[in-house]
């Protein structure tokens, strides 16, 4: 969109305005030769990540409470809540709530 502004002969700051960008964005911007890729974040374990197999392990074992696995794992030395279990359990079509 900077560019085309560009070519249609506005000034900066009048780009600025179009675009919401500040003027020295759409400098940085005008300066490019290639649209910059996003950068990808680096994936944050999660403090559930070493108990998910056992977790899993004990769904195919049975019907099991997000409530009841917590207290499982959490004497196994997990630190999180009972909320990421919940959660997980939810991805995996577990819901125990509507």
């Amino acid at each position: 969109m900077i560019r085309e502004l560009h070519a249609q002969g506005l000034n900066i700051t009048e780009k600025s305005d179009k675009t919401g960008h500040d003027r020295k964005t759409v400098k940085k911007y005008l300066n490019l030769t290639a649209i910059p890729e996003p950068k990808q974040r680096a994936k944050k374990e999660s403090k559930l990540d070493n108990y998910k197999d056992y977790i899993v392990q004990k769904l195919h074992e049975g019907p099991f409470t997000a409530a009841r696995l917590f207290r499982e794992i959490k004497e196994m030395g997990f630190t999180g809540k009972c909320t990421i279990v919940k959660d997980f359990l939810c991805k995996r079509g577990r819901c125990t709530t509507p």
